[in-house]
């Protein structure tokens, strides 16, 4: 990995590397990816060494203190060792990439609007906390309370990587707020998420198979919220995919927004189904609720999260909900890795 750095290097200093602006930026971001990598490493390496030496401190001295710091310090080295081998298991071809998540309530009528509100508020919560930066793109409320569908888009190195674990159907049940006898209530949310794709990639989409709406842009999602039709919906016909941009001032600026998105979510259908055509596409099959959840988070009559592709699990459902989604994102890479689909 040296040597590609220093390979890069010496490119970034050659005449004319500025030239083509798209490709010097992704040639100073892998650069930055290895060189956070190799200090990973060092830091690691470096924990090591400390612990051995305090080991052997710890055992001359039959210091229960030193023996108790030692402790902490492989616990430490531990969590970063395997932060930096999750880290390898990011090989999909666009995980180091930015994110385009978008949610849906499913069955569960104003249920289902409140879910999603509380999904929306566990991711956001889950970038805030690595750093990453968020810009909503499009937002619907629900008819009485919670949102309709919101898209949000998640800045931040292998965001991709790591949120390609929450695309499903996501399932949850509680007493419900909304229901005057206390019952329980289970209720469905969608989640999709696709890679902001380079531009370089291209996808060939017949214009002839897209309908393209324009409409109000409103609430509280549009950061320049205005009084005309500059909000834009694109469905790809064939395969009843939609997109849609509310957010940039102009509705030419939203129409390019969700075309991007609308490409990356044919791209990534494709890709998943080893299709050559996107003509080949059958359309989105998953129904938004029963029988078809990757996760459920129960808080009644007991408290239990739990992925049925990993049968990773947690009782901390709060914890869940306040951003704690590692460990399933964790296991899901695992997985990935060595399914063999």
């Amino acid at each position: 990995m040296a040597n590609e750095i220093e390979k890069y290097e010496n490119e970034m200093e050659a005449p004319g590397f500025w030239d083509n602006v798209e490709y010097s930026q992704e040639v100073m971001k892998k650069v930055k990816n290895m060189k956070d990598i190799l200090e990973k490493f060092s830091a690691l390496e470096s924990a090591f060494e400390d612990i051995e030496t305090m080991i052997e401190m710890a055992e001359e001295a039959s210091d229960e203190e030193l023996t108790a710091e030692v402790g902490e310090m492989l616990e430490s080295f531990t969590e970063g060792l395997e932060e930096l081998r999750i880290g390898t298991l990011m090989s999909g071809e666009f995980d180091k990439d930015d994110a385009v998540l978008t949610l849906h309530a499913g069955a569960g009528g104003t249920e289902s609007c409140d879910w999603v509100s509380m999904l929306y508020r566990m991711y956001l919560r889950w970038a805030d906390k690595h750093g990453f930066t968020t810009e909503v793109l499009d937002y619907l409320d629900g008819e009485e309370a919670g949102i309709k569908t919101v898209t949000v888009q998640i800045h931040g190195e292998n965001a991709y990587g790591y949120l390609k674990s929450e695309k499903g159907v996501h399932r949850l049940v509680r007493i419900s707020p909304f229901n005057a006898a206390g019952k329980r209530q289970t209720s469905f949310a969608s989640c999709d998420v696709v890679p902001d794709l380079p531009e370089d990639v291209e996808v060939d989409i017949n214009e002839n198979d897209l309908r393209i709406d324009t409409y109000r842009a409103s609430g509280a999602g549009g950061q320049h919220i205005n009084k005309t039709d500059s909000a834009v919906r694109i469905t790809h016909i064939p395969t009843g995919v939609v997109v849609q941009c509310q957010n940039e001032r102009s509705q030419h600026k939203n129409k390019d927004r969700a075309m991007k998105m609308l490409t990356a979510k044919l791209y990534v259908i494709k890709q998943q189904e080893n299709l050559e055509k996107i003509s080949d596409i059958r359309g989105e099959i998953l129904d938004n609720g029963w029988g078809s959840q990757i996760r459920s988070y129960v808080m009644q009559p007991y408290t239990m999260v739990k992925d049925h592709r990993t049968n990773t699990e947690s009782s901390n459902v709060q914890g869940v909900l306040d951003g704690m989604l590692e460990p399933f994102m964790n296991s899901y890479l695992k997985w990935l890795n060595v399914s063999p689909t």
